[in-house]
């Protein structure tokens, strides 16, 4: 069940907001952990048992690092062995039985490991790098309370960010847990941008990704040079609002409930540099690689050396976080190796010089955005290939570009337009007249059309 379903909106939602609101305010935490779990339940109910073992684990083992600190470090070893043993296992393991069967079998002659049936649990990605926080959070001392199961159990849970964030660190959110305010007003608020992700979602990501599913059953080597570049664009604009259509939808619904969830992005394509850039997309998970991997590792105190070193171990993991597959891995040594030449040579020039910054951005988002997208690298290469003309076409329409640009030009100008401050700015400066509430509810029930008609749904990083 994803938050742009029919059953979601109709359904799960007004009914948990009933029985949410309707229980005292010392009970909600209670309704909000119950309905999580069917939430959870619903979406991937073979997993729900993994995602208690974890509570129950993390929480032991805090329990036992409070109580003895002589084998705290001990505990906390365990912690992490088994967080993120369960993470490869799930989601790794069939990735490292391919690699090892490719010299196994030219050794055999054949033979090799059969790969495991296993499907990836919902949102195991999101709720183990939480779950680490806590046990990191509490070890070091950012969080001072004592382990409480309940409440643990309940953060962990909790279904606005369950399956795809923001990752919220425990100590962020455990005065929250404890007490938070309500209000209609927030509850508006709380709305507002739920309807307002909505339509990110579906009115734009939804729509412009129909351009993607196209090249890709039309076949990269039979695309013009232009609709390669055009695919690469859209495909940009389709996963910044499908991602940032979520994370405003988790936000809308937590404000819902009382709680703070943290913003994700920042306008990410009006940056001057991947620096930038990276600072300002999914800012929950480089917030936490800084944070439990950068920092710890010792960040860029230890010269040039240690920092390219701390650097390339942040992306290679940030990679693999985002998929078991070489195409993510070649992509984060591509970010890593953009950043790293950015801080050493040029990054000064780009921040002082906006036409040689855009054009430099213009080219490196939907470059490292397609090698993102594409998971076979042979593929990878045709269509860069494509992109730059030096794989010949076969059967190549000379006006396919004209034919999509057409048909998506208006997709375009209005992602484009959102990409920027301004519609965030008219939303602030309007969000409370009769004008913007007019306007959100059409925006609602267009999306409720759309869905209805049966409008291609999933979320992209649903997959990760």
């Amino acid at each position: 069940m994803v938050f742009s379903s029919l059953e979601f909106i109709f359904r799960f939602l007004p009914l948990f907001l009933i029985i949410y609101y309707v229980m005292p305010a010392r009970f909600r935490n209670a309704v909000l952990f119950l309905g999580s779990l069917c939430f959870y339940a619903w979406g991937d109910l073979k997993y729900l048992v993994l995602i208690l073992i974890s509570i129950l684990v993390n929480f032991l083992a805090v329990r036992e690092m409070k109580r003895n600190k002589v084998y705290s470090r001990i505990w906390l070893i365990a912690a992490l062995l088994f967080n993120f043993g369960i993470l490869f296992f799930f989601k790794y393991i069939n990735f490292a039985i391919e690699n090892i069967n490719v010299p196994l079998r030219a050794l055999t002659h054949g033979t090799g490991i059969a790969s495991l049936q296993l499907g990836l649990p919902l949102g195991i990605s999101f709720y183990t790098f939480q779950a680490v926080s806590y046990v990191i959070d509490i070890y070091r001392g950012d969080c001072k309370e004592n382990p409480n199961l309940f409440r643990f159990a309940t953060y962990l849970v909790m279904f606005p960010k369950l399956v795809s964030g923001p990752i919220a660190a425990y100590g962020d959110m455990v005065e929250q847990l404890e007490e938070r305010r309500y209000g209609l007003f927030k509850f508006e608020k709380g709305l507002k941008l739920f309807v307002v992700g909505l339509g990110m979602k579906v009115l734009i990501a939804n729509r412009i990704g129909i351009l993607w599913n196209d090249i890709q059953t039309i076949g990269f080597e039979s695309i013009s040079t232009p609709l390669a570049w055009l695919g690469s664009f859209g495909y940009s604009l389709q996963l910044y609002f499908d991602f940032q259509g979520y994370s405003l939808m988790a936000i809308g619904i937590g404000r819902m409930l009382g709680f703070h969830l943290p913003e994700n992005f920042n306008h990410p394509y009006m940056s001057k540099s991947m620096t930038e850039f990276w600072r300002r997309w999914h800012m929950t998970l480089g917030a936490w690689f800084r944070n439990y991997v950068y920092i710890p590792l010792g960040g860029n105190r230890r010269g040039t050396g240690r920092l390219a070193l701390n650097m390339l171990v942040v992306w290679l993991l940030t990679g693999l976080w985002h998929g078991a597959s070489w195409n993510f891995v070649l992509w984060g040594l591509v970010l890593f190796l953009l950043i790293l030449l950015e801080k050493l040579f040029f990054k000064r020039i780009l921040d002082n010089s906006r036409v040689i910054a855009r054009i430099y951005m213009l080219l490196a988002i939907p470059l490292t955005w397609t090698l993102f997208a594409i998971s076979n690298l042979k593929d990878a290469g045709i269509y860069f290939g494509r992109m730059f003309g030096i794989v010949p076409g076969i059967n190549v329409n000379a006006g396919d570009f004209m034919k999509y640009l057409g048909q998506y030009k208006w997709l375009f100008i209005v992602g484009l337009f959102f990409c920027f401050p301004f519609g965030k700015r008219l939303f602030e400066k309007f969000q409370n007249s009769i004008f913007c509430t007019a306007f959100l509810f059409l925006v609602f029930w267009y999306s409720v059309y759309l869905l209805a008609n049966g409008i291609n749904n999933p979320f992209l990083y649903f997959q990760f």
